[in-house]
């Protein structure tokens, strides 16, 4: 999916439409996990650098951030789909969420929670990955476990996660317009643009 708007589209590109059921048949399952590989890639495996990987994250993760979206509780920038029939239609998050039933929710949660996260092949500056390794272990580690690697603390995978996407998460979080958990709060609020960069450099490292 490519973003239109400044933010990304977190867990976007999921289904439209005469898909989009309270209840999740087996039929109804694998036509939604086709519409969500036009954007995120096949099981979830982002080939696109402001697209998050969404496999392999725990049902948890992706259930509460779908209903975050469904109440308007965070930031729904225009997207379009870049792959499939699709292609080049615009839609949003909470548009999106907004007509997901709960059982859809959880249908593609068990789904793509099953799957096995892809880490990106980027590039990454290895002397700021260093710094961001100590950064992360000082101020990160007790909610995003195993360097960000681990998705059993329902956090999300940030270890091997797109770096621009991540940025742009980031500045959600900086500039107020994305909630942030209370413990993370008063961390990430201290930290400045150079430890921001150096976590980054860190996460992009997970190759």
């Amino acid at each position: 999916m490519k973003i239109t708007g400044n933010l990304p589209a977190i867990l976007g590109c999921l289904i439209i439409g005469s898909l989009l059921s309270v209840d999740a048949s087996s039929a109804d399952i694998e036509q939604m996990v086709e519409k969500c590989s036009h954007c995120h890639g096949k099981d979830g495996a982002s080939a696109e650098p402001t697209i998050p990987t969404i496999a392999g994250m725990s049902d948890f993760f992706i259930m509460d951030n779908m209903a975050v979206y469904k109440d308007q509780a965070r930031p729904c920038p225009e997207a379009e789909y870049v792959d499939g029939p699709d292609k080049g239609s615009k839609t949003d998050m909470c548009k999106i969420a907004g007509e997901l039933g709960e059982a859809d929710f959880e249908a593609l949660a068990k789904y793509f929670s099953g799957k096995t996260f892809v880490r990106a092949k980027q590039e990454f500056d290895p002397a700021k990955a260093e710094t961001g390794q100590k950064i992360h272990d000082r101020h990160c580690e007790k909610c995003h476990a195993d360097g960000g690697s681990s998705a059993e603390d329902d956090a999300g995978i940030l270890a091997g996660q797109w770096t621009p996407y991540l940025k742009q998460a980031f500045e959600e979080y900086s500039s107020g317009e994305r909630e942030m958990p209370k413990k993370m709060k008063p961390k990430f609020e201290k930290l400045d643009a150079g430890e921001k960069e150096a976590l980054l450099q860190y996460y992009a490292s997970f190759q």
